[in-house]
């Protein structure tokens, strides 16, 4: 096995002595200090691996400048310094990915399954169990379109990466998908980035898991209106949760924390059976919203049944998303509440798939007629401010400027997939915008566009 440090990592374990009772201060800070090591290691492994795979290319100064910067307090300044390895299997591929974090624990272990991305593993894994990673290379994928750069208003490209629509706001990728285009669409990248280089979808990634629910809806192995599979009996009320309220965020059930965080699956090593399934109910299901990454979990993996004979690479592939990549925790299940990683044009054929009701270029359904009047009309319980919610989409009803029809997939750092089916238009914004920060104005952008399509 060939071993490429990049910076020195290696630190020898000690035999602790026995302690006293540990602060709760002090626990927290050694929970964010591992938070942060599988924070590091997870995406030095997903970037590289997953961009290598597609026939691009990315380095790990690249990826601290872009994915391990404006990540949210505390762990922002902790992930900067962490010393990390990148070990490769024989043929060159990514293997596993470390990141020191503690004197008496070994590192944070990301280990890369060709084909399938990357999976944290549990805090105190020991990488030296892996088995040896077959020295075959990796398929890769190359894009066969051109880098399409045509496109009439070049100011609304230059505010869309100035900072014009969030002021600490950092953009990536920028695609426009109109047939008012020439060529049919334009599309920009910041360096270093590119239509072979992948990003963390984030929760673009619960739009995505909708439309996978949907595609086994469209094949008659699921329906909305099926238990989501939780409760201990019959007599527990979480019998009564169904798919459909998962997809709505309107469980009902309680959550540590609100909107996004679930640290503990994301970074900490914890697999989705542990942290989605036993959360206790507070209301009643389908009357109250309240965002959740364990609603998404729980509404797929009430269809995980059906990834045996229809994985979600295998949709991918219909859609030609073949640049995607649905990664899971490290016992095999799928992590689509955030953790996919798609290239900006990948997106593009997403929003193009409900453009066209859930039919392909060939003519070829593969989810069912109306399901994208399902997935965008906002029936269930609502979150307040502009944005209102269907299944697994944002809805921009109400919007100044933009058509009552417009939905959209949004995701953490700044993720977007407009969808506009009056116009005939998808738009896909890209970033790694900081947290805590100004964002980007996706809203204004897609006003904006709207009035250069026009002109």
């Amino acid at each position: 096995m060939i071993r490429t440090t990049i910076l020195a990592a290696a630190t020898l374990l000690i035999a602790a002595p026995a302690t006293a009772q540990v602060s709760q201060s002090e626990l927290d800070a050694t929970n964010d200090r591992a938070m942060a090591a599988g924070y590091k290691a997870l995406f030095l492994c997903g970037a590289i691996a997953n961009a290598e795979r597609n026939g691009g290319t990315r380095d790990p100064d690249h990826v601290a400048q872009w994915e391990l910067t404006g990540i949210q307090d505390p762990l922002d300044d902790m992930v900067r310094e962490m010393p990390y390895e990148i070990v490769r299997s024989e043929g060159g591929i990514v293997h596993y990915v470390t990141a020191d974090w503690s004197a008496d624990l070994p590192p944070r272990v990301a280990v890369h399954a060709p084909g399938e991305g990357c999976s944290i593993h549990p805090i105190g894994f020991d990488p030296a169990t892996l088995a040896p990673l077959e020295a075959a290379e990796q398929p890769r994928i190359r894009s066969i379109l051109r880098h399409r750069q045509n496109v009439s208003d070049r100011d609304l490209v230059n505010r869309a990466f100035d900072g014009s629509y969030g002021a600490d706001s950092r953009t990536t990728a920028i695609i426009v998908s109109s047939p008012q285009l020439p060529d049919g669409r334009f599309e920009f990248y910041a360096d270093g980035f590119g239509p072979e280089v992948p990003q963390r979808t984030w929760s673009v990634a619960k739009s995505i898991a909708a439309t996978i629910v949907g595609a086994a809806v469209h094949r008659g192995e699921a329906d909305v209106v099926d238990g989501a599979g939780l409760g201990i009996d019959d007599t527990d009320p979480r019998r009564a949760i169904t798919i459909d309220h998962g997809l709505r965020m309107a469980t009902g059930r309680y959550s540590d924390t609100p909107g996004n965080r679930t640290d503990p699956l994301y970074f900490g090593g914890a697999t989705v059976d542990e942290r989605t399934v036993n959360w206790p109910l507070m209301h009643a299901p389908g009357t109250v919203f309240r965002y959740a990454n364990n609603d998404t979990l729980i509404a797929i993996q009430a269809i995980e049944d059906t990834f045996a004979s229809h994985p979600p690479a295998e949709l991918f592939d219909l859609l030609r998303m073949r640049h995607t990549v649905a990664e899971t925790d490290w016992q095999g299940n799928y992590i689509l509440s955030s953790q996919v990683w798609a290239t900006a044009r990948d997106l593009v054929r997403l929003g193009q798939l409900h453009l066209n009701d859930g039919v392909l270029p060939n003519g070829t359904r593969v989810l069912p007629e109306g399901w994208v009047q399902y997935v965008s009309d906002p029936s269930g319980p609502q979150p307040d401010g502009a944005w209102g919610y269907g299944a697994g989409w944002w809805t921009m009803r109400g919007m100044e400027g933009i058509p009552d029809d417009a939905f959209a997939a949004r995701g953490n750092r700044g993720q977007y997939i407009v969808v506009i089916p009056s116009e005939d238009l998808v738009i896909v914004r890209r970033g790694e915008d900081p947290a805590g920060g100004s964002g980007f104005d996706i809203a204004a952008f897609t006003r904006d566009v709207l009035v250069s399509l026009e002109n």
